[in-house]
């Protein structure tokens, strides 16, 4: 799927998270409703199939509970998306990126074959539609995930190219599929981000690390002699550089995925490089971006939520922009498009006892006219204002007010850009407001001695929290939703300003 994807490591975070966040784009035309879940390990399927590829996978009898954001309606599997484990591992699946020619000719993707003749079926490798589900109930670290996901890949294949960010408390890992079984992992550095725009992005790999130590860097087994065999290393200096020699650099990707990693690296890094005029350093249309950056200040919840909303506000790309060369205007794939399905950011917090570290940040629908809310991922519980999604648009469901609100406020932006932005500030202050109230009731609980300790205690005031933000949520949403209508409908094209009054 087309996807944008953000990685924080822990000393460029505001508060010494790791932070993890994708947006789950739907392709042209199309959009998938999503919602939240909690899998139990009663739930976790011990013999998976999938829907797309056919592939049948026998599952460890260990799941840990794990939360997802899957496919609301049934047809083509589960999609789980991103979540966080009960061992507080986050896990987001996938970006869709890209292999070379070269790439694919040497190690072919591993599609389904349907019977024909006298042939029976040849199931597919694994892809999007199930890596969360097959990995991340099974792993108690971030290089755990890379590890479990490697060794799915080595003995099933894939049928397409992704990226798969894994994170800790401690660490984040970035992996990459190339062709049918290969794949490269490199540890996002402590005080860096990393911009991921559906293509290979990791531009320098330490082989000798990764086929050695692995403190850093981790590859397929015979990546040395696969690169070696089917001359893959583009490097004049003999520095491999896995962007150039796995991934594109064809015009789509100057049009399509370039621009958004600029915009990205511009917003976190203004003063570092200069991004534009005729001097630039870099170009919405450069493809040697750096992978990750140091940003010039810490990144916070806010700031990951305004870059993943993106559509080149402060530049003449902007197809909002009420000035400037018009002919510019949408030149670019924006990062927050109309066809998002989720965006979720996984937070996982030190200085917090476990059973609070994890919160996961979601929302739906065009993130420029959404608002983000945090989830208490160490329950069993989801607010049905999260969790039911249902064919029908229904403004019961988070979901659908967000499609109904994003669509309304787009055709009257103007007008409405002042509703969506109190509204963001209005649900996420409440946000953290809750989060820090129950931040410090748990830790009250659990600084009791040990034989006061109610850990019954502590998983009601999780419920109470999660409920309250859903509820808070709702209100907010409602509220938002009355207010952008009544502008769109002022603004129809059969009014009249004369009143029967």
């Amino acid at each position: 799927m087309p996807c944008t994807t953000l990685l924080v490591g822990r000393r460029a975070s505001y508060d010494g998270s790791t932070m993890i966040a994708r947006n789950d784009d739907s392709g042209a035309g199309s959009y998938t409703p999503k919602k939240l879940s909690v899998i139990s390990p009663e739930e976790q399927p011990r013999r998976y199939r999938s829907v797309l590829s056919h592939v049948e996978i026998d599952l460890p009898d260990n799941p840990l509970r794990y939360t997802a954001v899957p496919n609301a309606l049934e047809g083509e599997g589960i999609w789980a998306g991103a979540g966080i484990n009960a061992a507080n591992v986050a896990m987001t699946a996938t970006e869709t990126i890209a292999s070379n020619e070269r790439v694919l000719g040497a190690d072919p993707l591993v599609v389904l074959r349907p019977a024909e003749g006298d042939a029976p079926e040849q199931p597919g490798g694994i892809g999007e539609e199930d890596i969360v589900t097959l990995v991340l109930p099974y792993i108690r670290s971030a290089r755990e995930g890379v590890l479990r996901l490697a060794e799915l890949l080595e003995k099933y294949g894939t049928y397409e190219m992704n990226g798969i960010a894994f994170s800790d408390r401690e660490e984040i890992w970035w992996m990459e599929t190339l062709g049918g079984h290969h794949w490269i992992a490199k540890r996002v550095p402590d005080d860096r981000y990393v911009v991921m725009p559906n293509q290979s992005g990791i531009d320098s790999f330490d082989l000798d690390d990764a086929l050695g130590e692995g403190k850093c860097h981790l590859c397929s087994p015979d990546m040395r002699g696969f690169i070696a065999e089917y001359h893959l290393d583009l490097s004049a200096d003999g520095t491999l550089n896995p962007r150039d020699a796995f991934g594109t650099h064809d015009d789509a990707d100057r049009i399509y995925n370039t621009p958004r990693a600029w915009s990205m690296c511009r917003y976190f890094n203004p003063r570092t490089f200069r991004w534009d005029g005729a001097d630039a350093q870099y170009r919405p249309t450069d493809d040697d971006l750096p992978w990750s950056l140091r940003p010039e200040k810490k990144i916070t919840v806010e700031d990951v939520k305004y870059i993943l909303s993106g559509h080149f506000q402060g530049t003449p790309y902007d197809p909002y922009a009420s000035a400037g060369d018009a002919s510019m205007r949408g030149a670019y794939r924006c990062i927050g498009v109309n066809r998002t399905d989720f965006l979720a950011l996984l937070q996982l917090r030190p200085y917090v006892p476990d059973e609070i570290c994890a919160v996961e940040w979601l929302t739906f629908g065009s993130n420029v006219f959404n608002t983000f809310v945090p989830f208490y991922t160490n329950t069993d519980e989801v607010p049905a204002y999260l969790a039911h999604t249902e064919a029908d648009v229904d403004t019961s469901s988070f979901y659908w007010n967000c499609r109904l609100i994003g669509a309304l406020a787009d055709a009257q932006y103007s007008a409405s850009r002042i509703h969506i932005e109190r509204y963001q500030i209005r649900m996420q202050s409440e946000a953290h407001a809750i989060l820090n109230r129950c931040d410090r009731e748990v830790r009250e609980i659990l600084e009791k001695p040990d034989t006061e300790k109610d850990t019954a205690g502590v998983s009601a005031v999780i419920r109470g929290a999660n409920r309250e933000l859903a509820e808070s949520l709702r209100k907010c949403t409602s509220d938002v939703l009355h207010l952008v209508l009544d502008e769109t409908s002022n603004r129809m094209k059969n009014a009249f300003s004369r009143s029967d009054a």
